[in-house]
């Protein structure tokens, strides 16, 4: 009799075990991707240097300022916030009294404020280097008769721009902010979804015990 219902026993705990130790695996991802958020939150958080001579996106979320001048041209990135709603984030031409040529997304606008006029002004700008990767399969692409852009795109906007590839998302401005508002560069937009996996694996192990529970009580029954 036992010849019956042992088999079946033996795989699903097996099956179920294997589950179970995908479940611990996602909960130590979980830890070890918390401790890498924690991590860039400390680094974003630091005191800002003078922008490196050469920059590239191995140095991601480093805080840095820039003193210049924006050129008036811009693009508006199309965002919205908790408090005010709908609007754009508005990346500027920054030209850096160094002579780069660069862009910084100075934040927020609402709706109503995209065509209030943004002329040239000078601007101390500290924020994080940033290489946002935002645009997936469904992001439309810009408007570019209109200026607005559905996504951060650093390679494009800064070929639209004439820039270097170089973003800064500024945490404040010193001089003439012109109405927009800056939205400090956190790490709320990175995903760390390993619980709601860990919960997934320990519920499809739950599940595979159950299920063999029920066959071998089935089994037995008709062995009886």
């Amino acid at each position: 009799m036992m010849r019956r219902w042992l088999p079946p026993l033996v795989l699903g705990l097996m099956l179920a075990a294997l589950l179970a130790s995908l479940g611990f695996w996602q909960l130590r991802r979980m830890a070890e991707k918390t401790a890498q958020l924690d991590a860039i939150q400390r680094g974003i958080e630091q005191q800002p240097v003078a922008l490196p001579a050469a920059v590239d996106p191995s140095m991601k979320y480093r805080p840095v300022y820039a003193t210049g001048t924006t050129t008036g041209e811009e693009i508006l990135v199309l965002s919205g916030t908790h408090d005010f709603g709908g609007g754009y984030n508005v990346i500027s031409a920054f030209q850096t009294d160094d002579g780069r040529r660069i862009m910084v997304d100075r934040g927020f606008v609402p709706q109503d404020d995209r065509r209030k006029p943004r002329p040239p002004v000078a601007l101390t700008v500290a924020g994080n280097l940033h290489w946002p990767d935002e645009k997936g399969s469904a992001t439309p692409e810009p408007d570019l008769a209109a200026g607005i852009w559905f996504a951060r795109e650093v390679p494009r906007m800064a070929a639209f721009l004439h820039a270097q590839p170089v973003l800064i998302v500024a945490s404040a401005v010193r001089g003439d902010a012109q109405g927009v508002m800056p939205i400090p560069l956190d790490i709320t937009d990175i995903p760390n979804n390993h619980l709601s996996y860990a919960i997934q694996w320990f519920s499809f192990a739950v599940i595979c015990l159950g299920m063999t529970i029920g066959l071998v009580w089935r089994i037995r029954r008709m062995t009886r």
